[in-house]
């Protein structure tokens, strides 16, 4: 079918869809409140998942949560980088 799609385009569509988006909204901070409240509540549900600590303590614990999940995040994309360099000088 001529409408049938290649992933790369499907990427590119999105892409644009997403830049179009960001480019109307008048309050990005506000716009992006739901997303980062969720976000937290993940990270509050992981460290309190009974709800029973003081707020002031969660929200430490969750804070650090979301830190560790950060920094595991970075540990994974430079461990896939050099792994990239690897395969590059091989080549």
């Amino acid at each position: 079918m001529a409408d049938e799609l290649t992933p790369a385009q499907r990427s590119m569509r999105a892409s644009i869809a997403a830049h179009s988006r960001w480019a109307r909204e008048p309050d990005r901070k506000e716009a992006m409140r739901p997303a980062l409240d969720g976000m937290l509540a993940r990270f509050e549900k992981q460290v309190d998942p009974d709800g029973v600590l003081e707020p002031h303590i969660r929200a430490e614990r969750a804070e650090s949560a979301k830190k560790a999940y950060y920094k595991a995040l970075q540990l994974k994309s430079s461990r896939a980088r050099a792994a990239n360099r690897g395969k590059q000088k091989a080549a």
